[in-house]
């Protein structure tokens, strides 16, 4: 995914109210941009830290400039941009860089599906061997060092409920798959955050068991371009 144009720099000053940042911009100005981040950007807030951002020329947008990526005291780019991770993945599959998820001839998304009504990320259709994929995604942004990264970094009920959809449809026949967009060049393996979101890591292995799939892709990034580049290991012990 390529940027319209490349991301400026900034200083982190402060995030808050969740959806809002204040960064100082190379000049000196202080500028509130939009955080589009719902969860806790665990590690990746701390003020002072280099941040990138894009600019929009919508005159509707009350925040013209959009936070993109941080990075960590470790040194390491983070893209926080949850909005992107689904555009990186069907990118990606399109391209056919993710073999598992290859020679499907239908991409469709934000599918209703499931008891709990929900809507699922891609859905794939019309493979000549395999039945149609369920795949969900999940932007994994939260490192613990050793290349450690994990999922969720806060409870996340909808995250459970996800789970659940996904595991009915591993049942009736049908592929599930959960799919992890590692936006985080630190991170080399990927695991469930048990401390932060202990049901989620128990469905994340009854589903695992129940024939939902786990995928994890990281990705490359820069201020010109973000890039689904290589698969990561899914670890549940």
């Amino acid at each position: 995914m390529k940027f319209a144009a490349p991301l400026q720099s900034a200083i982190l000053v402060r995030r808050y109210k969740r959806f809002l940042a204040d960064i100082r911009l190379p000049d000196g100005s202080l500028q509130t941009i939009h955080c589009p981040n719902t969860g806790s950007m665990m590690n990746c807030q701390d003020p002072g830290s280099r941040v990138w951002f894009s600019e929009s020329d919508n005159p509707k947008r009350k925040y013209s400039r959009t936070w993109e990526m941080v990075e960590t005291v470790h040194g390491d780019r983070v893209g926080i941009n949850t909005g992107r991770a689904n555009a990186l993945v069907r990118e990606a599959i399109e391209a056919g860089n993710i073999p598992e998820l290859a020679g499907y001839q239908v991409l469709e998304t934000e599918v209703p599906y499931g008891e709990e009504r929900s809507r699922i990320d891609i859905l794939l259709r019309d493979h000549p061997a395999f039945a149609d994929c369920y795949v969900e995604i999940k932007n994994v942004s939260l490192g613990m060092g050793d290349g450690v990264g994990v999922f969720p970094d806060a409870v996340t009920t909808r995250g459970h409920k996800h789970l659940r959809e996904l595991m009915q449809i591993a049942s009736s026949g049908r592929r599930a798959v959960l799919l992890f967009c590692v936006q985080h060049s630190g991170i080399a393996r990927v695991r469930p955050a048990d401390d932060i979101d202990p049901v989620y890591g128990s469905l994340l292995r009854q589903a695992a068991a129940a024939g939902v799939e786990l995928l994890a892709r990281g990705a490359r990034l820069s201020p010109g371009e973000i890039r689904l580049i290589q698969p990561l290991p899914v670890e549940l012990d």
